[in-house]
């Protein structure tokens, strides 16, 4: 097992409701100059989740499973909920017909601040708008003893440790599906926080698209980014290296495309080595989403 630090890590409690459907503009232009009005961000998805591809939808940044949002209105107490909130954190419904069914939380979304739960097929039935939510907040200041160069963020102790990794001498090896180069991420680039919401991998170029393969990336998998520094913000650093999770489907627009929340990074890239595994997804490696049952 990877040493941490997580014996001194709190945990907090945070209250979430679902995050209502929006119409951002009546109609936004695609990259092509095309406009389209399209199903996008919020609400209960009832038949996109983690596993499912990234591509393929007629909707724009669809967001699996329940997207929500803080029980308070206060831009603080917002920002509060996304930065604490870990991928793999216990999520308990405490209201409604589902009440005391669990769940886990699967990633971040930026700018719109959701945070992104999954749950059973037949507890996402049960649940309407006003249901909330209790996330058992842990992670946040998680390290790596034995590699203090390599920072993590958002990142549960539960996920880490079931993540397909091995720490070998000065080097983890980290299972990702995909291995993505740094010169085409976009929205969310120069954020001076990585430890909240996502930033996307641009999709607009056909043929970078199919050289990475990344029309076959399925929300939930883990990627890796080269040359990518997420240790103090989103930056472009020649040998950095950053393990993310795919948040949120592929996008029209130009500059976006699917979302990805950090989870580890270290400017010296040869501490972490990607594997290609085609298992590096959440949605396996928890038995969520789509893998719940099998």
């Amino acid at each position: 097992m990877i040493a941490t630090n997580e014996k001194t890590l709190i945990k907090l409690a945070l209250q979430g409701k679902v995050g209502p459907a929006d119409e951002f503009l009546p109609f936004e232009v695609g990259h092509n100059g095309e406009p389209y009005a399209l199903p996008g961000v919020g609400s209960i998805t009832y038949n996109v989740r983690v596993g499912d591809p990234a591509f393929g939808w007629t909707s724009d940044h669809t967001e699996p499973g329940v997207s929500t949002v803080c029980t308070s209105s206060d831009k603080a107490h917002m920002r509060g909920y996304n930065f604490l909130s870990c991928v793999g954190n216990e999520v308990i419904i405490t209201s409604g017909d589902a009440k005391g069914k669990k769940g886990v939380v699967t990633g971040m979304h930026g700018g719109v601040e959701h945070v992104l739960l999954d749950f059973p097929d037949a507890v996402i039935e049960k649940l309407t708008l006003e249901d909330k939510f209790l996330i058992r907040a842990h992670g946040q200041g998680l390290r790596l003893t034995n590699f203090p160069d390599i920072k993590t963020y958002n990142l549960s102790p539960a996920l880490l440790h079931k993540m397909p990794m091995k720490e070998k001498k000065n080097v983890i090896e980290i299972g990702v599906t995909h291995i993505v180069p740094a010169g085409i991420m976009g929205s969310g680039i120069g954020s001076l926080s990585c430890t909240r919401g996502d930033y996307d991998i641009t999709t607009q170029d056909e043929e970078t698209v199919k050289k990475y393969k990344l029309d076959t990336i399925r929300l939930g998998d883990i990627v890796a980014i080269e040359d990518a520094d997420n240790s103090y913000g989103r930056c472009y650093k020649k040998g950095a290296i950053s393990i993310c999770v795919v948040v949120h489907s592929n996008s029209f627009v130009a500059g976006h495309g699917p979302g990805v929340t950090t989870l580890l990074t270290t400017t010296k890239g040869a501490q972490i080595q990607p594997v290609l595994n085609k298992h590096a997804n959440i949605a396996e490696i928890l038995k969520i989403g789509r893998h719940r049952n099998k």
